[in-house]
């Protein structure tokens, strides 16, 4: 068996057939697909029996509900495959992704591969990197929120590369797919960027997503953890990221996080933080935020949904 595709299932029924007839059509033969129903309540779970019954290929893991987390690592420790390769249930693998990305990851030794992908409304995600790429220069951009390349999703890892990074507390329910990518990337594994598209992403899908403080202390202390080998990189990347997630409270306006938190945290910034967020942060709340959630349209317009 040369690929796993482990896919998390949450209550994405009305997803379900096209994420799973997208991989089956594939035009590669030694692959399984190993889906793990994380306690669905809206009947996904009998429809992953009944494409399970129809194609050997898939295999279904039924659980309690864990979080994403969980389920990512109860599919990986069901993987028989050399490499795997994770999608997400409301998404779709493009035709020959599953070639293309195993080819690649061959014919460059890498331990992992990272591709491109497009939005539901066909917009391809930008060239970030090419070839072979230090894996510190990645992680700076994952956490520090500039990242436009895929995080786990249009990637094909070495199965042992996985090891140890699929233990993110169940409490951390937003980012949790940064956080794996950045705990693979401080293991300064061998990456490769690839240039084809193979990926098809759900852009803004809703969620009921709430930002909370104690949520966000917890996410950096593991951060902090994950990254403290390659602490002096990445000082004011990790620095940028405190500031960023603080422009989220504010945009929200949770005000009260500067005196509760990064008062504290950011008593001195770095040199090399970017003049916008310099200035967000030395403006009282009460007047960065409209500049704050004005940035943010700009950025999404300029995006064009990516």
């Amino acid at each position: 068996m040369e690929i796993s595709v482990v896919i998390p299932v949450y209550n994405k029924a009305e997803y379900l057939d096209s994420c799973f007839n997208s991989i089956l059509k594939q035009d590669f033969d030694a692959f399984e697909v190993v889906v793990v129903n994380d306690g669905s309540t809206d009947g996904s779970g009998n429809i992953c029996d009944k494409w399970a019954e129809q194609d050997k290929r898939l295999r279904i893991i039924h659980t309690e509900n864990g979080g994403v987390t969980a389920a990512r690592r109860k599919g990986v420790e069901a993987a028989r495959g050399k490499y795997v390769v994770f999608a997400d249930a409301d998404d779709e693998l493009l035709q020959g992704a599953l070639q293309s990305l195993y080819r690649t990851i061959e014919d460059t030794q890498a331990d992992e591969v990272i591709a491109r992908y497009r939005s539901q409304d066909k917009v391809v995600s930008p060239i970030v990197f090419s070839g072979f790429t230090d894996s510190i220069r990645p992680i700076w951009y994952i956490i520090t929120g500039k990242n436009r390349f895929p995080i786990l999703w249009a990637c094909i890892f070495r199965r042992e590369l996985l090891a140890d990074v699929l233990d993110t507390p169940r409490e951390i329910i937003e980012g949790e797919d940064k956080m794996m990518q950045v705990k693979i990337l401080a293991k300064s594994p061998k990456v490769y960027f690839s240039e084809a598209c193979v990926y098809e992403y759900q852009v803004g899908l809703p969620n009921s997503r709430h930002r909370t403080l104690e949520r966000e202390k917890l996410y950096d202390n593991i951060l902090r953890q994950v990254l403290a080998p390659h602490r002096e990189k990445l000082k004011s990347g990790f620095a940028l990221h405190q500031l960023k997630e603080y422009e989220n409270f504010v945009r929200e306006g949770q005000f009260h996080v500067r005196k509760d938190y990064y008062a504290q945290e950011l008593k001195v910034l770095p040199a090399d933080i970017p003049l916008y967020d310099k200035v967000m942060w030395h403006l009282p709340p009460v007047l960065s935020r409209p500049l704050i959630q004005l940035y943010r349209k700009i950025i999404k317009i300029k995006q064009r949904g990516l």
